[in-house]
């Protein structure tokens, strides 16, 4: 199967995902976008697991690996929804919370990586 149409099935599910992930976090919250920031959180963290197991120990190989990373979990995490939302918190006034979501996402999305490549160490799939 070409790798183009393997993208492409794979981003159809990872935006479904998103869809549902984030409302589900997101319900209950009004102002700060916690949905958006869960599913950059989780989609990083689910991105380092299948990057350093690929690359340490040849788990996926390329189709599984591209439909995974580029397809699935590149629509399911989302920097234009991120802007957007952070983009409003500022129209809105609400500099405070722009700069948490902005300082946030980085952290938290930098601190998924990590942990990943750590829980595949620890694992012994390194």
């Amino acid at each position: 199967m070409s790798l183009w149409l393997i993208v492409g099935i794979g981003g159809f599910f990872g935006a479904i995902l998103r869809y549902w992930v984030s409302g589900w976090i997101q319900s209950g919250f009004v102002t700060f976008p916690f949905g958006t920031l869960g599913v950059n959180f989780i989609g990083s963290l689910l991105l380092a697991l299948v990057m350093y197991a690929s690359e340490y120990r040849g788990l996926f190989g390329e189709e599984t690996r591209v439909f995974l990373t580029i397809g699935v979990l590149g629509s399911f995490t989302t920097m234009s929804t991120l802007s957007y939302e952070s983009m409003k918190l500022l129209e809105q006034g609400e500099h405070m919370l722009f700069g948490l979501n902005l300082a946030g996402t980085v952290t938290l999305c930098l601190l998924a990586v990590y942990l990943g490549e750590i829980l595949i160490t620890v694992t012994g799939l390194e």
